[in-house]
Protein backbone atom coordinates (compact mmCIF):
# COMPACT_ATOMS: atom_id res chain seq x y z
CA UNK A 1 0.00 0.00 0.00
CA UNK A 2 1.13 3.57 -0.68
CA UNK A 3 3.02 4.84 2.40
CA UNK A 4 1.35 8.26 2.25
CA UNK A 5 -2.11 6.70 2.12
CA UNK A 6 -1.23 4.40 5.02
CA UNK A 7 -0.18 7.39 7.09
CA UNK A 8 -3.36 9.26 6.18
CA UNK A 9 -5.54 6.30 7.12
CA UNK A 10 -3.79 5.97 10.46
CA UNK A 11 -4.42 9.64 11.13
CA UNK A 12 -8.05 9.96 10.04
CA UNK A 13 -9.62 6.52 10.68
CA UNK A 14 -10.41 5.58 14.26
CA UNK A 15 -7.95 3.10 15.75
CA UNK A 16 -10.71 0.85 17.09
CA UNK A 17 -12.16 0.53 13.58
CA UNK A 18 -8.73 -0.31 12.15
CA UNK A 19 -8.51 -3.10 14.73
CA UNK A 20 -11.96 -4.51 13.93
CA UNK A 21 -12.87 -7.27 11.47
CA UNK A 22 -15.59 -6.76 8.90
CA UNK A 23 -18.72 -8.92 8.99
CA UNK A 24 -17.75 -12.03 7.03
CA UNK A 25 -19.99 -13.55 4.34
CA UNK A 26 -19.02 -16.95 2.96
CA UNK A 27 -18.82 -17.33 -0.84
CA UNK A 28 -21.69 -19.65 -1.73
CA UNK A 29 -21.75 -20.10 -5.51
CA UNK A 30 -22.16 -23.75 -6.42
CA UNK A 31 -23.14 -24.87 -2.90
CA UNK A 32 -26.35 -26.01 -1.30
CA UNK A 33 -26.62 -22.78 0.67
CA UNK A 34 -27.79 -23.41 4.23
CA UNK A 35 -25.68 -20.94 6.19
CA UNK A 36 -27.66 -17.68 6.46
CA UNK A 37 -31.23 -18.59 7.51
CA UNK A 38 -32.84 -17.56 4.24
CA UNK A 39 -36.26 -18.73 3.13
CA UNK A 40 -35.33 -21.37 0.50
CA UNK A 41 -38.52 -20.98 -1.54
CA UNK A 42 -38.96 -18.70 -4.53
CA UNK A 43 -42.31 -17.38 -5.69
CA UNK A 44 -44.34 -19.46 -8.14
CA UNK A 45 -43.71 -18.50 -11.76
CA UNK A 46 -47.00 -16.67 -12.17
CA UNK A 47 -46.21 -14.45 -9.17
CA UNK A 48 -42.65 -13.88 -10.40
CA UNK A 49 -44.13 -12.56 -13.64
CA UNK A 50 -46.64 -10.40 -11.81
CA UNK A 51 -43.87 -8.94 -9.63
CA UNK A 52 -41.69 -8.29 -12.67
CA UNK A 53 -44.53 -6.38 -14.28
CA UNK A 54 -45.03 -4.32 -11.11
CA UNK A 55 -41.34 -3.50 -10.79
CA UNK A 56 -41.10 -2.63 -14.48
CA UNK A 57 -43.76 0.05 -14.01
CA UNK A 58 -42.05 1.70 -11.03
CA UNK A 59 -40.95 5.31 -11.51
CA UNK A 60 -37.28 4.76 -10.72
CA UNK A 61 -36.55 8.34 -11.82
CA UNK A 62 -38.31 9.57 -8.67
CA UNK A 63 -37.35 9.41 -5.00
CA UNK A 64 -39.35 6.78 -3.11
CA UNK A 65 -41.01 8.98 -0.47
CA UNK A 66 -44.65 8.21 -1.30
CA UNK A 67 -44.09 4.49 -1.89
CA UNK A 68 -42.15 4.21 1.39
CA UNK A 69 -45.14 5.69 3.17
CA UNK A 70 -47.46 3.23 1.41
CA UNK A 71 -45.25 0.38 2.62
CA UNK A 72 -45.10 1.75 6.16
CA UNK A 73 -48.88 1.95 6.38
CA UNK A 74 -49.31 -1.52 4.86
CA UNK A 75 -46.88 -2.98 7.41
CA UNK A 76 -48.77 -1.24 10.23
CA UNK A 77 -51.94 -3.02 9.15
CA UNK A 78 -50.14 -6.33 8.54
CA UNK A 79 -48.46 -6.29 11.98
CA UNK A 80 -51.62 -5.06 13.74
CA UNK A 81 -49.74 -2.16 15.33
CA UNK A 82 -51.55 -0.80 18.43
CA UNK A 83 -53.27 2.57 18.08
CA UNK A 84 -50.81 4.35 20.39
CA UNK A 85 -47.79 3.02 18.49
CA UNK A 86 -46.03 3.84 15.24
CA UNK A 87 -43.81 1.97 12.79
CA UNK A 88 -40.46 3.06 11.35
CA UNK A 89 -38.84 1.53 8.25
CA UNK A 90 -35.22 0.44 8.05
CA UNK A 91 -32.96 -0.81 5.31
CA UNK A 92 -33.02 -4.20 6.98
CA UNK A 93 -32.84 -4.60 10.75
CA UNK A 94 -29.13 -3.79 10.64
CA UNK A 95 -29.84 -0.15 9.85
CA UNK A 96 -32.36 0.07 12.67
CA UNK A 97 -29.80 -1.34 15.10
CA UNK A 98 -27.29 1.28 13.94
CA UNK A 99 -29.83 4.09 14.29
CA UNK A 100 -30.70 2.96 17.82
CA UNK A 101 -27.02 3.14 18.73
CA UNK A 102 -26.75 6.61 17.25
CA UNK A 103 -29.87 7.81 19.07
CA UNK A 104 -28.82 6.45 22.48
CA UNK A 105 -25.16 7.50 22.34
CA UNK A 106 -25.06 9.52 25.54
CA UNK A 107 -22.02 9.72 27.87
CA UNK A 108 -21.82 6.60 30.01
CA UNK A 109 -24.50 4.71 28.06
CA UNK A 110 -24.45 0.90 28.24
CA UNK A 111 -25.99 -1.55 25.77
CA UNK A 112 -26.72 -5.09 26.92
CA UNK A 113 -27.69 -8.44 25.41
CA UNK A 114 -27.49 -12.11 26.31
CA UNK A 115 -24.60 -14.03 24.75
CA UNK A 116 -24.28 -15.82 22.44
CA UNK A 117 -26.48 -13.55 20.37
CA UNK A 118 -26.65 -11.52 17.17
CA UNK A 119 -23.23 -9.99 16.55
CA UNK A 120 -24.61 -6.65 15.31
CA UNK A 121 -25.76 -5.63 18.79
CA UNK A 122 -22.19 -5.45 20.09
CA UNK A 123 -20.78 -4.19 16.79
CA UNK A 124 -23.21 -1.27 16.56
CA UNK A 125 -22.36 -0.28 20.12
CA UNK A 126 -18.62 -0.46 19.40
CA UNK A 127 -18.96 1.70 16.30
CA UNK A 128 -20.61 4.41 18.42
CA UNK A 129 -18.13 4.05 21.28
CA UNK A 130 -20.83 2.68 23.58
CA UNK A 131 -19.92 0.13 26.25
CA UNK A 132 -21.50 -3.25 25.56
CA UNK A 133 -22.24 -5.76 28.33
CA UNK A 134 -22.90 -9.35 27.32
CA UNK A 135 -24.55 -11.66 29.84
CA UNK A 136 -23.87 -15.37 29.17
CA UNK A 137 -26.79 -17.73 28.74
CA UNK A 138 -26.96 -20.96 30.72
CA UNK A 139 -25.35 -24.12 29.35
CA UNK A 140 -28.70 -25.00 27.72
CA UNK A 141 -28.97 -21.50 26.16
CA UNK A 142 -31.68 -20.23 28.49
CA UNK A 143 -31.64 -16.75 30.03
CA UNK A 144 -29.69 -16.75 33.28
CA UNK A 145 -32.25 -14.76 35.23
CA UNK A 146 -30.17 -13.98 38.35
CA UNK A 147 -27.22 -12.88 36.18
CA UNK A 148 -29.45 -10.79 33.91
CA UNK A 149 -31.20 -9.01 36.78
CA UNK A 150 -27.89 -8.38 38.56
CA UNK A 151 -26.35 -6.94 35.38
CA UNK A 152 -29.37 -4.69 34.77
CA UNK A 153 -29.24 -3.37 38.35
CA UNK A 154 -25.47 -2.86 38.19
CA UNK A 155 -25.01 -1.38 34.69
CA UNK A 156 -28.41 0.31 34.17
CA UNK A 157 -28.50 -0.30 30.40
CA UNK A 158 -29.89 2.34 28.10
CA UNK A 159 -30.81 -0.49 25.74
CA UNK A 160 -31.36 -4.22 26.27
CA UNK A 161 -31.68 -6.43 23.19
CA UNK A 162 -33.64 -9.66 23.58
CA UNK A 163 -33.85 -11.74 20.41
CA UNK A 164 -37.04 -13.80 20.36
CA UNK A 165 -36.19 -16.43 19.04
CA UNK A 166 -32.46 -16.01 19.61
CA UNK A 167 -29.74 -16.21 16.96
CA UNK A 168 -27.81 -18.55 16.76
CA UNK A 169 -29.47 -20.72 19.43
CA UNK A 170 -32.95 -20.57 17.80
CA UNK A 171 -34.87 -20.91 21.08
CA UNK A 172 -37.64 -18.90 22.73
CA UNK A 173 -36.70 -17.97 26.29
CA UNK A 174 -39.00 -18.32 29.28
CA UNK A 175 -41.71 -15.66 29.11
CA UNK A 176 -41.71 -15.01 32.85
CA UNK A 177 -37.96 -14.39 32.87
CA UNK A 178 -38.27 -12.01 29.92
CA UNK A 179 -41.04 -10.04 31.59
CA UNK A 180 -39.03 -9.67 34.79
CA UNK A 181 -36.06 -8.40 32.75
CA UNK A 182 -38.36 -5.93 30.95
CA UNK A 183 -39.61 -4.61 34.29
CA UNK A 184 -36.08 -4.32 35.65
CA UNK A 185 -34.92 -2.29 32.64
CA UNK A 186 -37.96 -0.04 33.03
CA UNK A 187 -37.02 0.58 36.66
CA UNK A 188 -33.56 1.86 35.64
CA UNK A 189 -34.98 4.02 32.83
CA UNK A 190 -33.88 1.97 29.82
CA UNK A 191 -35.40 0.62 26.63
CA UNK A 192 -35.93 -3.02 25.64
CA UNK A 193 -35.78 -4.08 21.98
CA UNK A 194 -37.47 -7.39 21.26
CA UNK A 195 -35.80 -8.57 18.05
CA UNK A 196 -38.29 -10.79 16.23
CA UNK A 197 -36.32 -11.52 13.07
CA UNK A 198 -37.55 -15.14 13.10
CA UNK A 199 -41.15 -14.41 14.11
CA UNK A 200 -42.70 -16.21 11.07
CA UNK A 201 -41.42 -19.53 12.46
CA UNK A 202 -42.13 -19.05 16.17
CA UNK A 203 -45.11 -20.09 18.27
CA UNK A 204 -45.14 -16.85 20.29
CA UNK A 205 -44.37 -13.16 19.76
CA UNK A 206 -43.69 -10.03 21.83
CA UNK A 207 -46.70 -7.88 21.00
CA UNK A 208 -48.31 -8.31 24.44
CA UNK A 209 -45.19 -6.82 26.07
CA UNK A 210 -45.24 -3.96 23.57
CA UNK A 211 -48.83 -3.17 24.53
CA UNK A 212 -48.11 -3.39 28.26
CA UNK A 213 -44.76 -1.63 28.65
CA UNK A 214 -44.12 1.78 27.02
CA UNK A 215 -40.33 1.25 27.03
CA UNK A 216 -40.56 -1.89 24.84
CA UNK A 217 -39.88 -1.80 21.10
CA UNK A 218 -40.47 -4.68 18.66
CA UNK A 219 -38.13 -5.06 15.70
CA UNK A 220 -38.96 -7.27 12.72
CA UNK A 221 -37.63 -7.92 9.24
CA UNK A 222 -39.06 -9.09 5.94
CA UNK A 223 -35.84 -11.03 5.29
CA UNK A 224 -36.98 -14.26 6.96
CA UNK A 225 -40.49 -13.66 5.63
CA UNK A 226 -38.95 -14.41 2.23
CA UNK A 227 -37.40 -11.13 1.07
CA UNK A 228 -33.79 -11.34 2.28
CA UNK A 229 -32.62 -9.71 -0.94
CA UNK A 230 -35.01 -6.78 -0.55
CA UNK A 231 -33.66 -5.43 2.80
CA UNK A 232 -36.70 -4.20 4.70
CA UNK A 233 -36.80 -4.02 8.48
CA UNK A 234 -39.25 -2.23 10.75
CA UNK A 235 -39.40 -1.03 14.32
CA UNK A 236 -42.62 -0.68 16.34
CA UNK A 237 -42.97 1.39 19.51
CA UNK A 238 -44.89 4.18 21.20
CA UNK A 239 -45.54 7.02 18.77
CA UNK A 240 -43.56 9.59 20.75
CA UNK A 241 -40.53 7.28 20.93
CA UNK A 242 -40.62 6.30 17.26
CA UNK A 243 -40.97 9.98 16.41
CA UNK A 244 -37.64 10.73 18.07
CA UNK A 245 -35.85 7.75 16.48
CA UNK A 246 -37.27 8.52 13.05
CA UNK A 247 -35.42 11.85 13.03
CA UNK A 248 -32.22 9.86 12.39
CA UNK A 249 -33.58 7.78 9.52
CA UNK A 250 -32.31 8.79 6.07
CA UNK A 251 -35.36 10.10 4.18
CA UNK A 252 -35.10 7.62 1.30
CA UNK A 253 -33.55 4.62 3.08
CA UNK A 254 -35.75 2.04 1.32
CA UNK A 255 -35.53 2.09 -2.47
CA UNK A 256 -38.69 2.38 -4.51
CA UNK A 257 -38.05 -1.06 -6.02
CA UNK A 258 -37.68 -2.60 -2.57
CA UNK A 259 -40.79 -0.84 -1.33
CA UNK A 260 -42.77 -2.14 -4.29
CA UNK A 261 -41.51 -5.68 -3.68
CA UNK A 262 -42.47 -5.37 -0.01
CA UNK A 263 -45.98 -4.20 -0.89
CA UNK A 264 -46.33 -7.06 -3.36
CA UNK A 265 -45.28 -9.54 -0.65
CA UNK A 266 -47.86 -8.20 1.81
CA UNK A 267 -50.55 -8.49 -0.85
CA UNK A 268 -49.56 -12.15 -1.27
CA UNK A 269 -48.97 -12.88 2.41
CA UNK A 270 -50.82 -16.16 2.11
CA UNK A 271 -48.14 -17.50 -0.24
CA UNK A 272 -45.42 -16.63 2.26
CA UNK A 273 -47.44 -18.06 5.15
CA UNK A 274 -47.56 -21.34 3.27
CA UNK A 275 -43.80 -21.24 2.81
CA UNK A 276 -43.31 -20.60 6.53
CA UNK A 277 -45.53 -23.56 7.37
CA UNK A 278 -43.48 -25.79 5.05
CA UNK A 279 -40.27 -24.60 6.72
CA UNK A 280 -41.66 -25.29 10.21
CA UNK A 281 -42.68 -28.79 9.12
CA UNK A 282 -39.25 -29.46 7.59
CA UNK A 283 -37.57 -28.07 10.71
CA UNK A 284 -39.39 -30.52 12.96
CA UNK A 285 -38.64 -33.45 10.65
CA UNK A 286 -34.99 -32.42 10.36
CA UNK A 287 -34.67 -32.13 14.12
CA UNK A 288 -35.96 -35.67 14.55
CA UNK A 289 -33.51 -37.00 11.97
CA UNK A 290 -30.59 -35.18 13.56
CA UNK A 291 -31.49 -36.54 16.99
CA UNK A 292 -30.83 -40.15 15.93
CA UNK A 293 -27.35 -39.46 14.54
CA UNK A 294 -24.63 -40.74 16.87
CA UNK A 295 -22.83 -38.04 18.89
CA UNK A 296 -25.06 -35.28 17.49
CA UNK A 297 -27.18 -32.99 19.67
CA UNK A 298 -29.72 -30.73 17.97
CA UNK A 299 -31.15 -28.04 20.26
CA UNK A 300 -34.86 -27.08 20.29
CA UNK A 301 -35.71 -24.52 17.61
CA UNK A 302 -38.46 -21.98 17.06
CA UNK A 303 -36.68 -20.44 14.05
CA UNK A 304 -35.69 -21.61 10.57
CA UNK A 305 -32.36 -22.95 11.80
CA UNK A 306 -31.20 -25.67 14.17
CA UNK A 307 -28.17 -25.28 16.40
CA UNK A 308 -26.41 -28.64 16.44
CA UNK A 309 -23.47 -29.80 18.53
CA UNK A 310 -21.12 -32.34 16.95
CA UNK A 311 -17.86 -33.95 18.13
CA UNK A 312 -15.67 -31.74 15.92
CA UNK A 313 -17.40 -28.77 14.28
CA UNK A 314 -14.40 -27.68 12.18
CA UNK A 315 -14.01 -31.17 10.73
CA UNK A 316 -17.75 -31.57 10.13
CA UNK A 317 -17.99 -28.14 8.49
CA UNK A 318 -15.06 -28.88 6.17
CA UNK A 319 -16.45 -32.30 5.31
CA UNK A 320 -19.87 -30.90 4.47
CA UNK A 321 -18.36 -28.11 2.40
CA UNK A 322 -16.26 -30.64 0.46
CA UNK A 323 -19.54 -32.38 -0.38
CA UNK A 324 -21.15 -29.17 -1.65
CA UNK A 325 -23.19 -28.18 1.40
CA UNK A 326 -22.50 -24.86 3.11
CA UNK A 327 -23.56 -24.37 6.74
CA UNK A 328 -22.27 -22.07 9.49
CA UNK A 329 -19.61 -23.07 12.00
CA UNK A 330 -20.45 -20.87 14.99
CA UNK A 331 -17.95 -22.46 17.39
CA UNK A 332 -15.73 -19.39 17.57
CA UNK A 333 -18.53 -16.96 18.40
CA UNK A 334 -18.74 -17.87 22.10
CA UNK A 335 -17.37 -20.57 24.44
CA UNK A 336 -20.90 -21.91 24.99
CA UNK A 337 -21.03 -22.71 21.26
CA UNK A 338 -18.02 -25.02 21.24
CA UNK A 339 -18.33 -27.55 18.39
CA UNK A 340 -21.67 -26.17 17.27
CA UNK A 341 -22.94 -25.84 13.71
CA UNK A 342 -25.92 -23.69 12.74
CA UNK A 343 -27.98 -25.49 10.11
CA UNK A 344 -30.50 -23.48 8.09
CA UNK A 345 -33.68 -25.35 7.24
CA UNK A 346 -33.89 -25.73 3.46
CA UNK A 347 -36.22 -27.41 1.02
CA UNK A 348 -36.91 -31.14 1.49
CA UNK A 349 -34.28 -31.99 -1.13
CA UNK A 350 -31.72 -29.62 0.38
CA UNK A 351 -32.29 -31.08 3.83
CA UNK A 352 -31.72 -34.60 2.51
CA UNK A 353 -28.45 -33.46 0.96
CA UNK A 354 -27.45 -31.70 4.19
CA UNK A 355 -28.12 -34.78 6.32
CA UNK A 356 -26.21 -36.98 3.91
CA UNK A 357 -23.24 -34.59 3.91
CA UNK A 358 -23.26 -34.30 7.71
CA UNK A 359 -23.49 -38.07 8.16
CA UNK A 360 -20.59 -38.64 5.76
CA UNK A 361 -18.53 -35.83 7.34
CA UNK A 362 -18.97 -37.35 10.80
CA UNK A 363 -17.51 -40.61 9.48
CA UNK A 364 -14.48 -39.00 7.78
Amino acid sequence: MNDALTATMQRVIRRDIQDMHAYAVQPSAGFVKLDTMENPYRLPVHLQRALAERLGAVAINRYPAERNEDLRLALKRFADVPADCELMLGNGSDELISLLALACDLPGAVFMAPLPGFVMYAMSAALQGIRFVGVPLTADFELDEPAMLAAIARDKPALLYLAYPNNPTANLWDAGTIERCIRAVGEVGGLVVMDEAYQPFASRDSMAWLRTYPHVLVMRTMSKFGLAGVRIGYLIGRSVLIGELDKLRPPFNVSVLNAEAGLFAIEHAGEYAGQAEAIRSERDALQARLAVLPSVRPYPSQANMILTRVPDAARAFAGMKARGVLVKNVSALHPLLANCLRLTVGTPDENVQMLAALTAALND
